[in-house]
C-alpha cells in the first residue's frame, strides 16, 4: 500500500451531525493512521445549532490526532474547508464528507495515483470507469453539461468536480485556499480551475460511494441557476478581472 512520507492533514466538515460525528470522527482517524508517517483529523463544525461541537471534543478526548475547529454563524462546505485548511498542519491535505459515505480509506489509492503520475491534485470521481455507486441518470446528464461548461471556460478536463473525497499537496492547496471567494455552491470549482489555471497537475480517481443515510438529493432548478451563476463569476475572475494573479502578487509582496 502506498503511503505518504510526511503528514496527512484530513479536513471533515460537519453541520448538525451530533448524532453521527462521534463514531466517524473515531473512524475516519482509524482508517487514514496507517496512510502516512503522521495525521491528524481536523472537524470542522460549521456553525451547527445542535451538540455537534460537544461529539467532536468527545471524540478528540480519546483521540488526540483529533481536533475541533468550530465558529459561528454557519458559513457552508466551502468556508468550512477554507477554515480548516488554514488551521492545517500536514504536507498533504484530504478532504472528506461527515457522513463517511465515501470512506477516507479509499485515499490509499489517491496516494498510489499521485506518486505514479506525479499528480499535485487527486479528485475522487463518480464518472471514472472503474467507479462504484448507483449514479442517477439524471445526473449524469447535469455532470455532462457542467463538464462540458468547464472545459470550455477554464480547459479544466475534470469530469467530476464535486466528489467530496480530494487529496492536495499542501503547498499547491494552501495559497489557493486563501483567495478564494466562494464559500456554497461553486466552491469546488473555483478551487481547481484556479490550481489548473497555475499550471499544477489534477487527476482522477474511482470511487466507492456507499450510502448510510439517503441517495442523492434532488437537484432544483434554484441550485443549477446558482452554480452556474458562481461558475461564470469565477470565470470572470479569472479571465477578465485576473483577480487571483493580482491577489497572488499581492501575497508575494
Amino acid at each position: 500500500m502506498a503511503k505518504l512520507s510526511g503528514k496527512l492533514s484530513l479536513l471533515m466538515p460537519a453541520y448538525n451531525e451530533e448524532t453521527i460525528i462521534y463514531a466517524n470522527a473515531l473512524e475516519a482517524a482509524r482508517q487514514i493512521s496507517p496512510l502516512a508517517d503522521d495525521y491528524e483529523l481536523l472537524v470542522i463544525d460549521d456553525g451547527s445549532s445542535d451538540r455537534t461541537k460537544a461529539e467532536i471534543e468527545r471524540a478528540a478526548a480519546e483521540n488526540p490526532k483529533i481536533r475541533c475547529i468550530s465558529y459561528q454563524p454557519n458559513q457552508g462546505k466551502g468556508g468550512a474547508l477554507r477554515e480548516g485548511t488554514a488551521h492545517a498542519t500536514g504536507d498533504y491535505i484530504a478532504f472528506c464528507d461527515a457522513d463517511l459515505d465515501l470512506a477516507p480509506e479509499q485515499l490509499a489509492d489517491f496516494i498510489d495515483r499521485m506518486q505514479r503520475e506525479n499528480a499535485d491534485v487527486v479528485i475522487g470521481s463518480k464518472m471514472h470507469p472503474e467507479s462504484k455507486v448507483d449514479y442517477p441518470a439524471i445526473r449524469r446528464v447535469y455532470s455532462w453539461g457542467y463538464y462540458i461548461l468547464l472545459l470550455i471556460l477554464f480547459r479544466l478536463n475534470v469530469r467530476d468536480t464535486q466528489t467530496g473525497l480530494k487529496l492536495f499537496k499542501a503547498e499547491v492547496l494552501k495559497p489557493v485556499m486563501r483567495q478564494i471567494l466562494v464559500k456554497r455552491f461553486a466552491f469546488d470549482i473555483e478551487v481547481l480551475a484556479i490550481i489548473n489555471a497555475r499550471g499544477y497537475k489534477i487527476t482522477s480517481a474511482p470511487i466507492e460511494v456507499v450510502f448510510h443515510r439517503a441517495s442523492f438529493g434532488r437537484i432544483g432548478y434554484q441550485d443549477i441557476r446558482n452554480m452556474f451563476v458562481d461558475t461564470l463569476a469565477i470565470f470572470y475572475r479569472l479571465h477578465i478581472l485576473h483577480y487571483y494573479d493580482k491577489a497572488d502578487t499581492l501575497e508575494r509582496s
